[in-house]
């Protein structure tokens, strides 16, 4: 009997507790990443009270988070921007207050768009979304190790023979600057080379349409720019053309 009063009771407090909190409450604040010109949940579905946050993940990042349905347009990421402009790990929060259906889409990208729909049951606005999405962009600078020339006094405009090694492909940027006889930099021209992984055979200094290599003393200023443009650390190289 005991057992059977106690099985009764048990019931009893499980469906006050299903009374007290619905299921549909369950639901919590929610983070959307934006990646891949599409979000990463195209239908969220949220209690009322709570927030969305939407997160620029990359590597595409021009999106703006715009309300286009009637009781969305009062909300928009790039209020008073033509073009959406945002780096990677930016965040856009709402918190939606009346229960119903909110479509967005970015207004440079019309297909970038998704919806939010929110019930009538009071929700947590407290609630925890969880950690940050991870970023789907490279914002790791690519590195020079042993850049080498063949020599460093130069006779003629043909430049000299130099070996690169560059931890990720891209770009190789090479901006000179002349010596004047107190030893200051007077800018005088650039190179650009598009390198590879590995060591990269190149010529530095040899003429060319930004660059004369008159004779005198240089200094090459040197940057590896990877596909993401990130940009190394500046290495430079010293040498001389000779009259």
């Amino acid at each position: 009997m005991v057992h059977r009063r106690l099985a009764r009771v048990a019931a009893l407090i499980f469906c006050l507790a299903g009374l007290l909190w619905p299921a549909g409450a369950l639901a919590t604040n929610t983070r959307v990443g934006i990646s891949n010109y599409e979000w990463t949940i195209k239908e969220v579905h949220i209690n009322l009270g709570e927030k969305v946050t939407w997160e620029w993940l990359g590597p595409d990042l021009m999106h703006s988070v715009t309300g286009v349905s009637p009781n969305a347009v009062q909300w928009d990421s790039d209020a008073g921007k033509s073009v959406p402009m945002h780096q990677a790990g930016d965040e856009y929060t709402i918190q939606f207050d009346e229960p119903g259906e909110y479509i967005f889409e970015c207004k440079m990208h019309s297909f970038v768009r998704g919806k939010v729909i929110v019930s009538d049951v009071p929700g947590d606005p407290n609630s925890n979304p969880g950690p940050p999405l991870p970023l789907k962009i490279d914002l790791t600078p690519p590195t020079m190790g042993e850049v080498k020339l063949a020599k460093t006094k130069l006779s003629g405009t043909k430049g000299v023979h130099m070996n690169a090694s560059i931890s990720e492909g891209g770009k190789l940027e090479a901006e000179y600057f002349r010596l004047n006889s107190k030893g200051r930099r007077v800018y005088n021209g650039y190179q650009e080379w598009g390198t590879y992984v590995g060591i990269n055979n190149l010529r530095l200094a040899a003429r060319s349409k930004h660059f004369k290599a008159r004779p005198g003393r240089y200094l090459a200023v040197l940057r590896a720019t990877d596909e993401a443009n990130n940009t190394s650390k500046p290495l430079t190289k010293s040498f001389v053309i000779l009259g």
